[in-house]
C-alpha cells in the first residue's frame, strides 16, 4: 500500500470493524483503534476513502437495526475528527470526495456475501481503483468482500494492520518455545472442532472453556445440568479426550460455578464438577480449576488464547476468566491472544501491556497458528 499512488484515487479498504455493541454505542473500540493508522494513510494522501466491514451474522438480503454500522460510524467520526457518514445502499456507487471517508453498511446484508457470489464481488469491485484488504481477522472466510473481490478490482494490496500481524505471527511459530498452552474459549464446539482437532496434533496442553468444556465434561460422564452443550458432538468430543487427533492434553475443570439465570440478581454457586445437578447452568470455572491452569500457564513457553473461560460480562461469573487473563500476563511465555470477546477481556483486566501479541484475529488466528492456508492471504499472494 506504500509503493501506491492513491491521490483521489477510490480507495476500497475492508477492514474487521465487527465489534461490541451496547445499548447503540460501541463496547469496545480496540479493533477501530487497530485499523485507524491505515484510514489515516489513505486519508493524508488525498484518497477517496470507502470503508467495508461485517457486523455479527445477520440473515442475508434482511436489514436489522441492531446490526447495522452506524454506532461505528459514530465512534470511527470521534476518533478520526472528521464526519464518516453511513451509506446504507451503496452497490450502486458512492459520492465521496477526495480525502473523504465513507463507512458501507453491514456487507452481511447484502446477498451472496458468505457464498463468495461472483456478481457481488464484481459489483464491489467496480466501486474502486485499489482494494485494500486489511482485515486479517476475516482472512479465513473466503467472503465476497474478503476473497472474491480481489479476483475483479483493477489493482489489489495487503494493508499495513494485515502485513504487521501475519510478519508478526511468522516470525512467533518459526521460533516457537515449548510446551504450548492453547486456551480456546466459546459456546458451540462444533464451530471450532476443526482447528481444535488440528490444535490437538500442534499444542502440548489445550484448555477449553465455556460451551465447549461443557460438551467435553458431557462426553466424560459428568452431568452438566441445564448447561450451554452440544449433545450431537459429544462422541467428537470423546475422541478429543482420548487423544484419536493429537497427544495434546486436555485437563478438564475440577469444580465450576453454576447459576440458575443471567439476570442481574442471579447467584453463582462453587461446585465440584461431579456434583452438578438438573436446573443448574455451568458459567465459570472455580478456584481450583483457575489455579490449576494457571500452574499450567506459569510453565507454558507460549501461550495462545482465543476466547473467555466463562460469562465473564456477568461479574457473579467473571472470576475465572480474570484468573486466566492474570495468568497470562504474569506468565513468563510468549503470549498471543486474539477474538474480539479476548480483546474485551484483556482490557476489562487490564492486561493489554502485558500480552506479547494482541492480534485482531480470532478464528483467522487459530487457523493461521495450525499451519491452515487463509484464502485471503493466498488471493493476495496470487494478485501480487
Amino acid at each position: 500500500m506504500n509503493e501506491l499512488v492513491l491521490e483521489r484515487q477510490w480507495v476500497l479498504i475492508r477492514e474487521d470493524l465487527n465489534v461490541p455493541i451496547s445499548d447503540g454505542k460501541v463496547a469496545n473500540n480496540k479493533r477501530l483503534r487497530a485499523a485507524l493508522p491505515t484510514i489515516e494513510y489513505a486519508l493524508q494522501r488525498d484518497a477517496r476513502v470507502v470503508l467495508l466491514s461485517h457486523l455479527g451474522r445477520p440473515q442475508e438480503g434482511l436489514y436489522d437495526t441492531k446490526l447495522s454500522l452506524e454506532p461505528v460510524a459514530d465512534e470511527l467520526s470521534e476518533m478520526l475528527g472528521r464526519p464518516v457518514p453511513l451509506a446504507r445502499d451503496w452497490l450502486d456507487g458512492l459520492d465521496v470526495a477526495p480525502g473523504s471517508v465513507v463507512l458501507c453498511e453491514n456487507v452481511r446484508f447484502e446477498v451472496g456475501e458468505n457464498k463468495n457470489d461472483d456478481r457481488l464481488a464484481r459489483r464491489i469491485a467496480a466501486l474502486c481503483d485499489i482494494y485494500v484488504m486489511d482485515a486479517f481477522g476475516t482472512a479465513h472466510r473466503e467472503d465476497a468482500s474478503t476473497y472474491g473481490v480481489g479476483w475483479h478490482a483493477p489493482i489489489v494490496c495487503a494493508g499495513p494492520l494485515l502485513v504487521n500481524e501475519v510478519e508478526a505471527l511468522e516470525r512467533v511459530l518459526e521460533n516457537l518455545a515449548r510446551p504450548v498452552v492453547a486456551i480456546i474459549g466459546g459456546s458451540k464446539i462444533s464451530t471450532k472442532f476443526e482447528v481444535l482437532s488440528s490444535l490437538a496434533s500442534s499444542v502440548d496442553e489445550l484448555i477449553v472453556g465455556g460451551g465447549i468444556a461443557n460438551t467435553l465434561l458431557a462426553a466424560a460422564g459428568v452431568n452438566v445440568g441445564e448447561s450451554v452443550q452440544e449433545v450431537q458432538m459429544r462422541h467428537l468430543a470423546s475422541q478429543l479426550l482420548d487423544g484419536k487427533f493429537g497427544d495434546a492434553i486436555v485437563p478438564l475443570p475440577t469444580d465450576v460455578v453454576v447459576g440458575k439465570s443471567l439476570d442481574v440478581e442471579a447467584r453463582g454457586e462453587i461446585k465440584w464438577t461431579a456434583d452438578v445437578v438438573g436446573g443448574e447452568m455451568i458459567l465459570d470455572i472455580g478456584p481450583d480449576t483457575a489455579l490449576t491452569y494457571a500452574e499450567r500457564l506459569g510453565n507454558a513457553g507460549t501461550i495462545l488464547w482465543n476466547g473467555p473461560v466463562g460469562v465473564f460480562e456477568c461479574p457473579e461469573f467473571a472470576e475465572g476468566t480474570r484468573s486466566v487473563a492474570r495468568a497470562v500476563a504474569a506468565s513468563k511465555a510468549f503470549s498471543i491472544a486474539g477474538g474480539g470477546d479476548t480483546l474485551a477481556a484483556i482490557e476489562r483486566f487490564d492486561v493489554m501491556d502485558d500480552i506479547s501479541l494482541v492480534s485482531t484475529g480470532g478464528g483467522a488466528l487459530l487457523e493461521f497458528f495450525t499451519g491452515k492456508k487463509l484464502p485471503a492471504l493466498e488471493m493476495l499472494g496470487a494478485r501480487a
